[in-house]
């Protein structure tokens, strides 16, 4: 058995040529059909932003099964899905448990992105960001871009 080399002109070594970032358009590709309310690109930044602020003060619950464990206990903040995650199964009954509890909640287009905001090499699929006081204005402002996302239908 011997390995097979990549060929140097495949759209995977070009991808990677280019540091492997995929624009937002070339993201929405994989989306889920269950991924309403989506974020813009702006409000994905802001909002990637936010989490890695979120990660320095230790204020996010990450994964299903923890955020899914703290909605259930009562607390708040801004659920941020992965709109490419497959099957959908895994996490489709997270916007219900949000929408019982009046709980902002939005999808992004990248679980690999969402990891990478949380300062892990690993995709996650859902995060939850806490309020905090040190990043109280940037935490409102993606609160606020999120509340006035229509909702799903």
């Amino acid at each position: 058995m011997t390995k097979i080399k990549a060929d140097p002109d495949g759209p995977e070594a070009q991808a990677e040529a280019c540091g492997g970032e995929r624009s937002y358009h070339e993201l929405l590709v994989n989306l889920n059909p269950i991924a309403q309310p989506l974020a813009s690109r702006r409000l994905t930044r802001k909002l990637y932003k936010c989490i890695k602020k979120a990660v320095k003060q230790k204020q996010i619950r990450r994964g299903v099964k923890e955020v899914q464990k703290f909605i259930n206990k009562g607390e708040k903040g801004i659920m941020v899905l992965a709109g490419d995650t497959l099957p959908v199964e895994v996490y489709c009954h997270l916007p219900v448990m949000c929408e019982d509890r009046n709980l902002p909640y939005v999808y992004i287009p990248s679980k690999t992105d969402l990891g990478a905001a949380a300062g892990s090499k690993r995709p996650t699929c859902v995060i939850m960001v806490k309020p905090h006081e040190e990043y109280q204005e940037a935490y409102d402002e993606c609160l606020e871009e999120v509340q006035a996302l229509p909702p799903p239908m």
